[in-house]
């Protein structure tokens, strides 16, 4: 059964799209089958994969309102080699209409269930809020992947989200638990980043990626040609860095399987 992670961060600009476009790519080309939500009604993630958001047949809309198949909605034809469930402005509308559902937050739960074993890793581009959308994103997912900035207001805002999956997990998603946190826009040479970086370190542990994203140009521009920074920039460090945090959540999550017991 495909693993379920929801990427998100209540704070904007930490590179929450640009992570879940990467990662998504990366796990593709290591032969894994991926799926990419994008819950975002600005569509970033839909652009960022060579998807255009104002000409898709069907958005996240159809599948959480519509209650359409997910095969329906699905686009199977992507910069990244994985599979997409666009976004764009008509997910605003998604939000208002799920207002009145019953058992709302459990739509996109329920539009999974019975697609997810057809998929290695699913992941889910949340909104910079919490909203329906959000709340339906963390009740659908086994675990939430932070990226954060390494200054003090994103360490205030971990905080909050931290505070936030807990409510929720109590409320509609009791096995929600923090996948990972990822340092994005990392630069080495600033002080402060490396001080709230080892103030993670202590707080969180093994949580704490070892996988770091750099501030880097090519990882800046690729969106604008609408590929992941892979297939636009190979050599890059950005390119580099994403490969090697998919490398990792993948040796994590070999030592999270049960080893077999030998015959007698």
């Amino acid at each position: 059964m495909g693993k379920i992670i929801a990427i998100a961060n209540q704070k904007g600009g930490v590179g929450k799209t640009t992570t879940a476009v990467n990662l998504a790519a990366s796990m593709a080309a290591t032969k894994r089958k991926v799926l990419l939500i994008d819950l975002d009604p600005q569509g970033n993630a839909t652009m960022g994969s060579g998807v255009d958001k104002y000409e898709v047949h069907a958005t996240a809309y159809e599948l959480l309102v519509d209650e359409k198949p997910l095969p329906e909605v699905v686009v199977k034809e992507t910069a990244g080699g994985y599979h997409l469930i666009a976004g764009n402005s008509d997910v605003t509308a998604a939000e208002v209409r799920l207002l009145d559902v019953f058992a709302r937050e459990l739509r996109l739960r329920n539009a999974l269930k019975n697609y997810r074993d057809q998929y290695d890793f699913i992941f889910i581009d949340c909104p910079p809020s919490l909203n329906m959308l959000t709340v339906n994103a963390m009740a659908a997912a086994d675990s939430v992947l932070v990226p954060m900035q390494c200054e003090y207001y994103a360490l205030e805002g971990l905080t909050a989200l931290v505070d936030t999956i807990n409510k929720l997990a109590a409320v509609v998603n009791a096995d929600l638990k923090i996948e990972g946190i990822l340092r994005t826009m990392y630069d080495p040479r600033n002080r402060l980043a490396n001080d709230v970086s080892e103030q993670l370190k202590r707080h969180f542990g093994e949580k704490v990626y070892r996988a770091v994203i750099p501030r880097n140009v090519r990882l800046a521009e690729a969106p604008s040609f609408g590929t992941p920074v892979m297939y636009y920039d190979k050599s890059s460090t950005g390119a580099k860095a994403y490969l090697a945090l998919a490398g990792e959540i993948l040796r994590r999550a070999d030592k999270k399987q049960p080893k077999s017991t030998p015959a007698v």
